[in-house]
């Protein structure tokens, strides 16, 4: 059974030095959502957390700091800490198959490659959570794919990537309210 509380994830390595890098986009939604709510941040365990509430709906925000190919150990450790479900945890990541800006939600899947969604997955055991990959492009050559997802977005590309953090920021509290497959229709177009 769903809980009534909600754990949104964003995923992103800390550091001054990854800030407003591509890869850290999910940081940059967990931000997004914590201004939002009025939500502060904290440093705890091993992530940057906080609890708010949306509409009435309590939520928990969380930005991990074991890096993104260790987000797992922080995802596990918070969910058994809050006592929830993996339907209750939303995790938000970036994706380099899709278009820069566009977001794509899902309730459950598959990795796409993507090293932090296969740690989680290690670590719960399970692929059944919900997510939502926002986009960053993959304009790399051969070889080059680490480099190009640390480096920040580009000038051209920042009104597409602010655009689907509000989005993303959006999905993630209709997912809050209203629920995955309502925030799946709203905003997977």
């Amino acid at each position: 059974m769903a809980s009534p509380k909600r754990l949104i994830i964003g995923l992103g390595n800390p550091g001054d030095e990854y800030d407003q890098t591509r890869h850290n986009v999910g940081f940059m939604v967990v931000d997004a959502l914590a201004e939002k709510t009025g939500t502060v941040l904290k440093t705890k365990g091993q992530a940057i957390l906080g609890a708010g509430r949306w509409r009435s709906r309590p939520l928990v925000l969380a930005k991990p700091t074991t890096y993104m190919n260790r987000s797992g150990l922080a995802v596990q450790a918070l969910m058994q800490n809050l006592k929830m479900e993996p339907v209750d945890l939303l995790v938000v990541v970036d994706d380099i198959h899709l278009p820069t800006g566009k977001i794509r939600l899902r309730d459950k899947g598959g990795t796409g490659g993507h090293n932090g969604l296969e740690d989680i997955i290690d670590c719960l055991g399970t692929d059944r959570f919900p997510r939502v990959r926002v986009g960053i492009g993959n304009e790399f050559t051969r070889g080059n794919q680490s480099d190009y997802v640390l480096s920040p977005f580009s000038e051209d590309e920042q009104t597409a990537i602010d655009t689907a953090i509000e989005h993303a920021r959006d999905a993630a509290l209709t997912f809050v309210t209203d629920g995955m497959i309502t925030a799946m229709n709203r905003f997977s177009r």
